[in-house]
């Protein structure tokens, strides 16, 4: 049963909604153990209408699959996977903080922006997570890659200790597995997706390092980078990839991050970085040169602010 107090396995209490998708809920939960142990959990469910759709439960559990091959310290980690009332469940661990999305949205209420050295921390951090995904390798040692499909602010968490985390790889196409859907299927979220998956082609790092760059553009901006009255209008925007300059939106962030930001936004995925980790080191070498150096105690403090103008901080895995 989906409900406060339910217990999953025999250890797993359920206790709050976090969050609520498509395919899945998402709860915070507590891990109970021998001699008092505790821990707080995420606990991902799929939902009960979608139990017998054998197109979900498949995603659900490639997800389960992908994700228990990602060991990284800005990736959230999976604890375990199974089965319970008839409903799968994923446990992972719990962030305590708040997602990109929940951040910038509190800032655009107070009506400020964020700092060009606090997107670029977290730009870092993100991109880290990234690399550990594109580089990926088997146990043999063979390289296969995990593209995440579906990099967006409501999958970049800021932990209260600083830490930037992506989540949520339910779209990840793991390349040691054939593909899960047909090719003309679009997947991900409209507004991030990169040219040329309009267009069907197949995810690369090159597809997620712009779905990264349209974060980042957004984040500074303070407003959407495509945006339409509905899906179909956004669409088509973000397959026309027209980027307006960054610099109109905030003159005061340097041209030298706004190119990087717009390099990972080339129409033309050869045009982009060529890895996450590429990207990552250049934003770095930017902040030196800069004599800025935003660690995760300059996050960890923004992310305090945050949770202080919201009631009742908003925790999230």
């Amino acid at each position: 049963m989906n409900h406060s107090g339910h217990i999953i396995a025999g250890k797993y209490e359920l206790e709050e909604v976090a969050g609520s998708g498509g395919m899945a809920t998402v709860w915070r939960a507590m891990q109970r153990g021998a001699a008092g142990f505790r821990r707080p959990v995420c606990i991902k469910r799929i939902r009960p209408e979608l139990a017998h759709d054998e197109h979900f439960v498949e995603l659900f559990v490639e997800e389960a699959r992908v994700c228990s091959q990602l060991v990284h310290p800005n990736v959230v980690q999976i604890y375990d996977f199974g089965q319970d009332d008839g409903l799968y469940y994923l446990v992972m661990e719990w962030v305590d903080g708040l997602s990109l999305s929940r951040f910038a949205q509190a800032m655009h209420e107070q009506r400020v922006l964020p700092s060009w050295p606090l997107v670029a921390a977290v730009a870092i951090e993100a991109l880290k997570g990234l690399g550990a995904a594109h580089d990926r390798c088997d146990e043999h040692g063979t390289p296969t890659p995990i593209y995440h499909r579906d990099v967006s602010p409501q999958n970049i968490l800021l932990g209260s200790n600083g830490v930037v985390k992506l989540t949520d790889f339910g779209l990840a196409r793991a390349t040691d597995r054939a593909r899960m859907t047909a090719p003309e299927i679009i997947k991900g979220k409209v507004g991030y997706l990169a040219p040329e998956l309009t267009q069907a082609k197949s995810p690369s790092p090159q597809s997620d390092i712009y779905a990264l760059g349209v974060v980042l553009w957004q984040a500074l901006a303070g407003r959407k980078l495509f945006a339409g009255s509905n899906d179909i209008d956004t669409f088509v925007a973000a397959s026309r990839g027209e980027v307006p300059p960054l610099g109109e939106a905030r003159p005061d962030v340097p041209r030298a991050f706004a190119s990087i930001i717009e390099r990972a936004l080339a129409l033309d995925p050869e045009d982009r970085f060529r890895s996450a980790e590429q990207m990552g080191r250049v934003i770095a070498k930017l902040l030196r040169s800069a004599d800025a150096h935003p660690d995760a105690r300059f996050i960890a403090t923004h992310v305090s602010d945050v949770r202080q103008y919201l009631s009742n901080g908003e925790p999230h895995c």
